[in-house]
């Protein structure tokens, strides 16, 4: 008996031992795991510094030319500019309309091509203005409302900032038969007269001399040495026509050499507002002043929408050659207009 409980209690003991053995290594374990963290935070080996200084460089930011034959551009000096209107204008009456009127139709277009071709000194501008209208009242037959071909060319040099040498050629008649419907008392004509035609007038206008042009919009012309063709081919209306446009009866052609100053002026005057306005004067060598020819020719355009415009357009014209007083033409139109660019 007493063998068994002293073998019980070295059993006992040696269990006890190795238990609180096994707790010490635990501990030891974990505080060795901290202690080895901390030194480490504690006794960090700082990362060590170059001994040769190296001065800091600036950033610096320069052009570099890149060549670039390679690529093919293209300069164009040429300009093109197309303008086309078309207005449309109806009236309508019953028979028994109190107030009265008389029930019409009014159909009339322009076109405008112009080209122009800048490479200094030289300069070159074309321009083409084709008017026709026609109008149709009730009763009566179908007559024009308006009716003009106008080209004009000028070839020009510079010589100063805004001076020019120029030479110009124009040409201007009209598409359709002309007739007066009523006479000098202003009584109406049983037959309406036939009074011009094509090329009846028609005009060809030389000119060389010196042109101004201080802005874009502005340009005036001196035509010290202006030479001027009137052709009247159709000899029917020679005696419906007393001046017969100052050629001769029997003749077909008259040459006058001038003094001429043209002064255009083509500028948007307000937004959506375009004024284009062209004075001709043209004074004959060895006439007397009061031969000297005015004309204007002025149109005022203003856009409602993109292709709906309004526009009034006058010509107001002295030539004694055709009248001896002043002549004017006036409309005022509301339809479509096209301009390219």
């Amino acid at each position: 008996m007493l063998k068994t409980s002293i073998r019980l209690f070295f059993l006992l003991s040696f269990t006890i031992t190795l238990s609180a053995n096994a707790q010490t290594t635990d501990t030891l374990k974990k505080d060795t795991v901290k202690i080895d963290t901390n030194l480490l935070n504690r006794y960090r080996i700082p990362a060590k510094k170059n001994i040769i200084p190296v001065p800091p460089t600036p950033i610096q930011i320069q052009q570099e030319l890149i060549p670039v034959t390679m690529l093919d551009y293209k300069i164009s000096y040429w300009r093109k500019y197309v303008t086309f209107g078309l207005n449309f204008s109806q009236a309508a009456f019953s028979d028994n309309y109190a107030a009265g009127g008389v029930t019409a139709v009014a159909l009339s277009s322009n076109f405008i091509y112009r080209v122009e071709y800048n490479k200094a000194p030289f300069s070159y501008t074309s321009e083409l203005n084709l008017l026709y209208g026609k109008s149709k009242n009730k009763g009566q037959s179908s007559r024009k409302s308006n009716d003009r071909i106008f080209f004009d060319n000028k070839v020009a040099t510079q010589l100063s900032k805004h001076w020019f040498f120029f030479g110009s050629l124009s040409f201007e008649s009209q598409f359709d038969k002309g007739y007066t419907y009523t006479d000098a008392a202003g009584a109406v004509l049983a037959q309406p007269l036939l009074i011009s035609n094509f090329m009846s007038p028609g005009y060809l206008t030389e000119s060389i001399g010196f042109e101004y042009k201080p802005t874009t919009y502005f340009d005036l012309r001196l035509g010290t040495g202006t030479a001027r063709q009137t052709f009247v081919l159709d000899t029917t209306i020679y005696h419906n026509q007393p001046a017969n446009y100052g050629v001769t009866p029997g003749k077909t052609i008259r040459t006058d050499v001038a003094f001429q100053m043209v002064a255009i002026f083509d500028k948007d005057i307000a937004k959506n507002m375009h004024l284009n306005a062209r004075y001709d004067m043209f004074i004959p060598y060895g006439q007397s002043l009061s031969y000297v020819r005015h004309r204007v020719d002025a149109i005022l355009a203003a856009k409602v929408n993109r292709l709906i415009n309004v526009s009034i357009n006058g010509t107001l014209l002295f030539d004694k050659n055709t009248s001896p007083t002043v002549q004017g033409t006036e409309g005022l139109s509301l339809g479509i207009l096209y301009k390219f660019p």
